[in-house]
C-alpha cells in the first residue's frame, strides 16, 4: 500500500451494485451471455487435459463441449476472468489499497487462514460443479433471467451466510 497517502474509502455498495448490473447488461448485449467464472476454470481444465491426454479429453462429455469450436483457450470467460484480475489490481492501485498480505483475525495464524480459505474455495468449487454454475453465474445471470433455481440458490446462500457468520466472526476478534 502506498504509505504517502491514506487509502480512498470503499465504493458505495448501491453504486457498485448498479454498476455490476450494467456490466451484466453489457455482457448480454455484447456477448449474448451473462457473467460467470466457473466456465473459465472448466475450459482451462479441458485445455490442459487435452494437452496431456487428448483421447481422454475428447471422450469426456464434460470436456468435449469446451474442445469444439474455437477451442478451450478462446472461451470468452477466460478473458472475463483476466479482466476481473486486471481490474481488481488497477482498482486497488488507484485507491491506494494495493498490498500483499494475508487478511486474518488477531488470533488466527497465517497458515490456518490459508487452509480455511483453500477449504472454502474448494467447497465453493465443488458446489459450482454440482450446481452447474458458480455464484456469479447462478446469482447474477440466473437471477436476472428470473430462474427459480437461481433465486432458491440466492436465498440458501444468504441464509447459510447468516447462520455461519457467528462462527467465522469469532476468528476475527
Amino acid at each position: 500500500m502506498n504509505e504517502s497517502r491514506p487509502p480512498r474509502p470503499y465504493a458505495n455498495p448501491y453504486v457498485a451494485g448498479a454498476g455490476l448490473g450494467l456490466v451484466l447488461l453489457a455482457a448480454f448485449v455484447i456477448m449474448g451471455r451473462g457473467l460467470g467464472a466457473s466456465g473459465a476454470f472448466a475450459s482451462s481444465a479441458a485445455g490442459l487435459t487435452a494437452a496431456v491426454a487428448p483421447a481422454r479429453a475428447a471422450a469426456n462429455p464434460f470436456f468435449a463441449r469446451y474442445l469444439s469450436g474455437d477451442g478451450p483457450w478462446r472461451e470468452w470467460l477466460l478473458f472475463e476472468i483476466a479482466g476481473v484480475i486486471l481490474g481488481g489490481f488497477l482498482s486497488a492501485l488507484a485507491a491506494g489499497r494495493l498490498r500483499f498480505a494475508v487478511e486474518r483475525g488477531p488470533h488466527l495464524g497465517r497458515g490456518s487462514r490459508l487452509v480455511y480459505a483453500f477449504g472454502g474455495g474448494a467447497a465453493m468449487g465443488i458446489g459450482a460443479v454440482l450446481a452447474r454454475g458458480c455464484t456469479s453465474g447462478l446469482a447474477l445471470t440466473g437471477g436476472a433471467l428470473l430462474s427459480a433455481g437461481s433465486w432458491l440458490f440466492m436465498i440458501a446462500a444468504f441464509a447459510g451466510g447468516y447462520l455461519f457468520a457467528p462462527v467465522v466472526k469469532r476468528a476475527w476478534r
